[in-house]
């Protein structure tokens, strides 16, 4: 696996396609931060760290709008890699962009660790661009 970050968001894009309640993804400490920051943005239920068989295991319970008794929509309805190891992509402080007018969010890799295009912004921090969300 060539970017396992890519592999994160991927497998949150099929799950909710295939209205899942949840996806497992192999842990990682910047994968649990990424999950953390879409927890607390409400974008998804809960994140959990769970020991698996060989290797620990990121356990992310979808969310999803209820539109009428059959149908519902995900709280996610896109969510894209901008930042690929092949092309990184990063921000001065003064250039991070707000995501769809506000609707959306960028998770942007600072040196105080791993933020919303909003603190980082807050905070004059400039960084990589992870992903955008909304």
């Amino acid at each position: 696996m060539l970017d396992p970050i890519a592999d994160m968001l991927t497998r949150i894009r099929n799950a909710q396609r295939a209205k899942h309640s949840e996806v497992s993804v192999p842990f990682s400490k910047l994968k649990y931060s990424i999950a953390q920051i879409l927890q607390q943005r409400n974008f998804i239920k809960s994140v959990k760290k769970e020991e698996g068989e060989k290797f620990p295991v990121l356990n992310i319970a979808l969310k999803y709008d209820v539109v009428s008794n059959t149908e519902k929509n995900p709280a996610i309805r896109e969510i894209k890699r901008v930042s690929r190891q092949g092309q990184r992509i990063y921000v001065k402080k003064t250039d991070i962009k707000r995501v769809k007018n506000g609707y959306g969010i960028s998770i942007i890799s600072t040196s105080k660790g791993m933020m919303t295009g909003d603190n980082a912004k807050k905070l004059s921090l400039g960084g990589e661009i992870i992903c955008e969300v909304w």
